[in-house]
């Protein structure tokens, strides 16, 4: 097994290198010049229409706009928001959380792209659902049903890992060490509620992580930005330690600077998952009347995952010094360090966070999972997929993961390769639907303008 797990640790250092990085962030660098900063120009209007009631009730589709991102953030805002910041500011020192947020600026346009050929090329199957994704705008935009499926297969098989088993697992071991709660019992009421949720499809996770998202981020953001206004004075020197780091790599042995960008844009993809192809197969379930619509909501998902709540874990641990030792990492760390501002409270904090951000990825990426598969099996094999899933939940709780882990990474990463190279060969289909939406946009503009010139 120690074999096994080496040969693995190799291969997804391999896949998760700088060749990958350098293409998911060009991507995002090349989609951002591209669409004239659009992630800034449009980021309000995207809040409105995700927050604000929706004129596109009637559109196809099959959940809202809002209920679509919050299936996105229920699958990206996971245990990588608590243990993947600790870890990339252990490994890569405090600099790294600027490239997380530079890897973030420029992955909302890659999500902003993924969303738009999401929806443009998405289809409906025979029972009414929605279908959409990777596989669909490959198969449908790029004409390359090969690559398609490869996407498909590596997208069906990763969410049993990094989206299931990895994330049961962190539940279980947080519950054990903080409420005393033997694993197979948190396992066996994790597997009960996941059930509840998923054997009702999309329309069931849609409802749910529409009320659970909300919750659990505004609770954790809560606690964290508690402690960040009790030690304000704090902040201009955690800052200056961010900023100095991010170009130096001194916190790193041997002042690696490179080791400081590959764990922060790492851990930042791995986070906010722009450009892995997960989140745009959400997106197209979406009622929308026009692809850049829910484009605009999409890309949210990136800006509030890394740039609010990976933020604020990130300025709790660096705040508290307690990364210099490295004695602590992962969501040890993490409870640690809201702990040591909030004694017998933090580490409850970070607990509770942790439980639900990771059952809600739990929910997101079975989503995901099923889709890639009926892409693979047809409509048929949907139930069986989701009963798996849900037992998956069990064995992960109970189950040591360290194979399933480099595996997950592995998936992945072969994952974003097909769905980076769609999102290049299709750019033309993504600037040409932003003109029109953009367009559009100022029609309704001129509207509203004239009609409230009558009224007056």
């Amino acid at each position: 097994m120690t074999d096994l797990n080496g040969t693995l640790v190799a291969i997804s250092g391999l896949v998760w290198g700088i060749p990958l990085l350098v293409l998911l962030v060009g991507t995002g660098i090349f989609l951002t010049v591209k669409l004239r900063l659009l992630q800034v120009r449009k980021l309000v209007t995207g809040f409105k229409i995700a927050f604000m009631p929706s004129d596109c009730k009637d559109s196809e589709g099959d959940i809202s706009q809002f209920q679509a991102l919050m299936t996105a953030l229920a699958a990206t805002i996971g245990t990588g928001n608590i243990v993947g910041v600790a870890t990339a500011v252990v490994a890569g020192g405090p600099g790294a959380l600027f490239w997380m947020w530079a890897s973030a600026f420029f992955g909302m346009a890659t999500k902003y792209a993924e969303a738009i050929l999401a929806v443009r090329f998405r289809e409906r199957k025979a029972n009414g659902s929605m279908a959409g994704g990777p596989m669909y705008y490959i198969k449908n935009g790029m004409q390359c049903k090969w690559l398609a499926a490869v996407f498909a297969f590596f997208g069906a098989f990763a969410a049993f890992g990094i989206g299931n088993m990895v994330q049961s697992n962190a539940v279980a071991l947080v519950v054990k060490e903080n409420f005393g709660v033997p694993a197979i019992y948190t396992g066996a009421i994790l597997t009960v509620f996941t059930a509840m949720v998923i054997l009702g499809g999309i329309k069931g996770i849609g409802k749910a992580t529409g009320i659970i998202v909300p919750a659990m981020a505004t609770f954790y953001l809560v606690g964290g930005l508690i402690i960040i206004f009790m030690n304000l004075d704090k902040i201009p020197a955690t800052f200056a330690i961010i900023f100095g780091d991010a170009f130096t790599g001194h916190a790193v042995a041997g002042g690696a600077l490179g080791t400081v960008i590959r764990f922060g844009v790492s851990r930042g993809v791995f986070s906010n998952e722009a450009g892995l192809g997960s989140a745009p197969i959400a997106a197209a379930a979406a009622k929308t009347d026009m692809p850049g619509r829910q484009a605009l909501v999409s890309m949210l998902g990136t800006f509030l995952d890394t740039i609010i709540v990976c933020s604020v874990t990130g300025l709790v641990v660096v705040m508290s010094g307690l990364w210099k030792d490295g004695a602590a990492n992962g969501a040890a760390l993490t409870s640690q360090a809201f702990n040591s501002f909030l004694p017998n409270v933090g580490n409850n904090i970070v607990a509770i966070g942790l439980i639900f951000f990771a059952y809600s990825t739990i929910l997101g990426w079975c989503y995901y999972g099923e889709k890639c598969f009926e892409y693979l099996a047809g409509e048929k094999v949907i139930m069986g997929y989701r009963i798996v899933y849900t037992l998956a939940v069990f064995i992960g709780s109970i189950s040591s993961l360290s194979v399933v882990w480099n595996l997950a990474d592995i998936f992945n990463g072969l994952m974003a390769l097909p769905n980076l190279i769609a999102i290049v060969v299709l750019s033309g289909v993504v600037f040409e639907e932003t003109r029109a939406f953009e367009i559009k946009l100022q029609e309704e503009k001129e509207n509203k303008i004239a009609m409230q010139e009558q009224e007056a």
